[in-house]
């Protein structure tokens, strides 16, 4: 899996810890982060369908 390096503001950061570890929804920061990134695409593909702006699969 490619690494990438983002900056990320301290106040996103530590509220983005609270829903890590032992105690929380992640595993990791890693975990986190994919989780709202596909989040965000499945928003992105819903915003783009009501707006006619995706193309049709050609299977």
């Amino acid at each position: 899996m490619p690494k990438i390096s983002v900056e990320i503001p301290q106040e996103l950061l530590d509220d983005l810890d609270e829903h890590v570890g032992d105690d929380g929804k992640f595993v990791n920061r890693s975990d986190a982060i994919r989780a709202s990134i596909r989040k965000s695409l499945d928003i992105f593909d819903e915003i783009d369908a009501r707006h006619g702006r995706l193309e049709e699969d050609e299977s």
